[in-house]
């Protein structure tokens, strides 16, 4: 039996609670529930226990990584390298468009993955923001922009193996004639469209082009009236501002991102390239005499716990989109849209329908893996074209990612730049939704034209 529509309330429920507490794990935990009593009756309760440990399991992997990058912001803090790196920085940054393009190129540059792009520059970069006072929701906007966004143009990226992988399984896309995923994955990515139009904003609004829309121009008032960059509620997130101007040794910063970028890129594997910086970190700090073996460990432990909120909310996500699959809420939203299917539309309702499924279920690869298997073959029987599909798919996936204010980048984004994380999502909306508006209007005009 299906409870797509019921998962469908449950998610609208979530959204409206969250947004009026600004609390999203107590719904999403309660959301989970609600959906296991649908589906299992009595025996609810053991098998949301047994889903929660499912997920824990499975997503070791992203737990793994969300810990352990707040144990290397914790030391890299500690080593005060990063006083060192601002310094250097701030030469250069001295104006908010130099600012904010260095946080773009940045973004650019470390493409091999979005919980490495936005934690690593969002800790390089926050000092920089406060002394030119930008607000620290542009920061956020940045490196959530050029997060999932970048991660899905290059074909060398952990988004570009993983929905290549999924892409090239559907004998529709074998069909195109490419002989492995990477080659089928190029084909799709001159017409990602939302990731594309992300990054001209971003670009846009880098140069003062684009204007300050909503909560983001609200940001800028608030620093032109207060000289605060970021707001009351997020001064939890930055306790350690009264430090003031320090020095600090640029090696000691450098030398650890860089081990990080190199060895992910070589390996695949974000944990040892993890591993291995802290590794190196603790052969320096300890070289150096920067802190005693106690200390550094007293600060891995310390980076590791400052994470656990943002594990409790990535795994309170995680299980209810187990719970929400389970439910068949991707089947409810296919099953609507059939009798209404034509070659020239699909691509549109492709992104559509992947981008509100990746807004509700907060996991882009999970929405992927779900819907790949079913639109490309849907596709291929009413004759869209199978490239548009992919970039449609992965579009929707991007903009999900980027728009969902309890999605893994979003949440990470705003950490990294030390703000809260619904201010955040609120202040982006604007820019997310004219995206948004300009890919279904681009895949319609592409569903006629090709």
């Amino acid at each position: 039996m299906s409870y797509g529509l019921i998962a469908v309330i449950i998610v609208i429920g979530i959204v409206i609670g969250a947004i009026a507490t600004k609390k999203c794990e107590p719904f999403l935990i309660g959301g989970s529930i609600i959906g296991a009593i649908f589906l299992y009756k009595q025996d609810f309760i053991t098998e949301w226990v047994n889903t929660l440990e499912g997920v824990m399991s499975d997503e070791a992997y992203l737990i793994l990584v969300c810990g352990l990058f707040g144990s290397i912001i914790a030391l890299l803090t500690a080593s005060k390298g990063h006083f060192g790196f601002a310094k250097i920085v701030s030469k250069i940054c001295n104006s908010e468009r130099k600012t904010l393009f260095t946080t773009f190129i940045l973004g650019v540059i470390i493409f091999i993955d979005d919980y490495l792009n936005v934690l690593s520059i969002g800790t390089a970069m926050k000092k920089v923001y406060d002394k030119v006072k930008v607000p620290r929701e542009a920061l956020a906007y940045l490196l959530d922009s050029t997060g999932s966004p970048v991660c899905v143009m290059f074909p060398f990226s952990s988004w570009a193996a993983y929905f290549g992988a999924i892409f090239f399984a559907q004998e529709s896309v074998q069909a195109l004639g490419a002989k492995t995923w990477m080659g089928a994955y190029i084909k799709a990515i001159p017409f990602c469209i939302y990731p594309i139009v992300a990054l001209l904003i971003v670009i846009l609004f880098s140069a003062g082009v684009f204007p300050k829309l909503g909560g983001m121009k609200k940001a800028y008032e608030r620093v032109a009236t207060t000289g605060k960059v970021y707001s009351d509620a997020s001064k939890k997130y930055n306790m350690d501002d009264g430090e003031g101007e320090q020095d600090g040794n640029i090696f000691n910063f450098l030398v650890p991102m860089l081990v990080l970028v190199v060895v992910a890129c070589v390996t695949g594997n974000l944990v040892v390239a993890q591993i291995i910086c802290l590794a190196v970190t603790l052969v320096m700090y300890l070289a150096e005499k920067l802190m005693t073996f106690t200390e550094y460990w007293d600060n891995f432990v310390k980076g590791f716990a400052d994470m656990l909120p943002i594990i409790i909310l990535l795994i309170a996500a995680l299980t209810f989109q187990t719970i929400a699959n389970q439910m068949q809420m991707t089947e409810f939203f296919i099953d609507i849209t059939q009798p209404i299917l034509s070659a020239k539309i699909f691509p549109m309702l492709a992104f559509i329908i992947t981008g509100i499924l990746a807004f509700m279920i907060a996991n882009a690869w999970g929405v992927c893996t779900l819907v790949a298997p079913v639109l490309l073959p849907l596709g291929a029987s009413v004759g869209a074209n199978i490239v548009l599909v992919m970039a449609a798919i992965l579009s929707g996936c991007a903009f999900g990612n980027h728009a969902c204010f309890y999605c893994d980048t979003t949440v990470l984004a705003s950490n990294g730049a030390g703000i809260d994380n619904l201010e955040h999502a609120g202040s982006q909306l604007p820019y997310v939704l004219i995206g948004a508006g300009i890919s279904i209007v681009g895949f319609l005009i592409l569903g006629f034209v090709m």
